[in-house]
């Protein structure tokens, strides 16, 4: 009876190992394979903690087939580092070009030896009890806890506005903008005043084409400041490692637009730049009425606004220099435009619209109820209102540099930490209860 009540034992523990492996259990799943789901790959790991990082297409996928093909970061190879590497090529005051970036991020989810799934796009993320269930083209797995690492820049921001175009004008997206002759000819209106639109204003300007570049609030700033990049600078003033709790009004925080830069090395990016290099500058498109581009007449005072903030950042860095400056390093000319045009006629003018209007995560397969009523993630530091549930890469979700490269290390040993503490409390509930 003995060897009986044993041999039923252990058919039993076989019978449900077997159904563990069909189901995939696993502790803990990333979804994405980019700089931030392979950081929290690698600090997983070192915690040794079961892991997968479920990947829809490649390593880098996005940078290499949803970006415009001559886009390079706006920060310096230097800022590169992640958890386990740091950038170790020979052009550390360079910018790395997007596809470069891709192979980057390959080069390191082999040194980390990242467990990832590729070709694995998830279709749902839903609750399963005590563990969530994670339903994808290769099948379902089981967890206890999800890292939402697919970013902030999913999907392009159209505002509603597009819907009011006329069908005769053509309309892309920065997202799906490739190169300067993928267009239908004619004029273009670009729309959005940051450093995605001034970079493809300025390249489809020196494409031969016309361009009219719609702009409301923005961020003037300069690749160089008394010759060390303006990112030495954030870093060292501390700028760019301010907390969400340093901020005093962080949804408004969220929504400012992203400096105008670009990445070459000494290169000002600027509506001087393009005024200069012929581009018409007008201010934010604020309406459409019978196949009229209105503009808003407040560009004038949005410059200054822009010009008073930089010149407010330049003290600041002054402040933090490690010896006086010259203040002619610290003074930028003003933004000097000529008196903007407040419409503009689509059908006689415009053939393309390029909405360079900003991008969006995209969480249509999060079936938990994690979203406040405009459908954004509801979530404390990266910390998600469901527990278990994580994400990285959001616009100041912890500090300033959580979108960025730099800015992954401290956020990932956070919540890594933040996850394992997670894994074993639910752990020792099991033991505990024996459920």
């Amino acid at each position: 009876m003995e060897r009986s009540t044993s041999s039923f034992r252990g058919a039993t523990y076989r019978s449900r190992l077997q159904m563990d492996r069909k189901a995939r259990n696993i502790d803990v799943i990333i979804i994405g394979a980019g700089h931030a789901g392979l950081a929290m790959s690698a600090r997983l790991s070192s915690a040794q903690v079961e892991h997968v990082v479920l990947e829809a297409g490649d390593i880098g996928q996005r940078w290499r087939r949803e970006r415009w093909d001559s886009l390079s970061l706006l920060t310096p190879n230097w800022t590169l580092d992640l958890p386990e590497q740091s950038y170790a090529g020979q052009d550390p005051d360079g910018y790395m070009h997007k596809d470069e970036l891709a192979d980057h991020l390959e080069g390191y989810a082999k040194h980390i030896r990242a467990p990832v799934k590729r070709d694995t796009r998830v279709h749902r993320v839903g609750a399963a009890g005590k563990r969530y269930c994670v339903t994808t083209t290769q099948g379902e797995w089981f967890c206890r806890a999800v890292v939402l690492a697919t970013g902030a820049y999913a999907e392009a921001k159209v505002p509603k506005i597009a819907e009011s175009l006329p069908a005769s004008v053509s309309q892309v997206t920065a997202r799906d903008y490739r190169r300067a002759e993928d267009l239908p000819a004619g004029k273009v209106l670009v729309v959005g005043g940051s450093a995605t639109g001034l970079q493809i204003a300025q390249e489809l300007n020196a494409a031969g084409r016309e361009v009219i570049l719609a702009v409301g609030e923005h961020v003037r700033m300069p690749r160089q400041v008394a010759e060390r990049d303006v990112y030495w600078w954030l870093m060292r003033s501390g700028v760019f490692w301010e907390t969400t709790a340093q901020m005093d009004d962080l949804n408004r925080a969220r929504r400012v637009p992203s400096p105008q830069l670009v990445g070459q090395p000494g290169m000002d990016l600027n509506l001087n730049c393009l005024h200069d290099q012929g581009v018409e500058i007008v201010g934010r498109l604020a309406g459409i009425c019978n196949s009229t581009a209105q503009f808003s007449g407040n560009l004038p005072h949005l410059c200054k606004s822009a010009d008073l903030k930089m010149h407010r950042l330049m003290q600041r860095f002054a402040q933090s220099a490690p010896h006086p400056l010259d203040p002619a390093a610290l003074e930028f000319s003003p933004t000097q435009l000529a008196r903007p045009r407040l419409a503009v006629k689509l059908d006689d003018e415009i053939n393309v619209v390029l909405w360079a209007t900003g991008f969006k995560p995209d969480y249509s397969w999060l079936d938990l109820d994690v979203f406040d009523g405009k459908g954004n993630l509801q979530h404390q530091g990266g910390v998600v209102r469901a527990p278990g549930i994580y994400a990285l890469g959001l616009p100041l979700m912890r500090r300033r540099a959580s979108t960025f490269i730099a800015g992954t290390a401290g956020d990932t040993q956070a919540l890594a930490q933040h996850l394992h503490n997670h894994l074993d409390k639910q752990t020792h509930r099991m033991v505990v209860g024996g459920s």
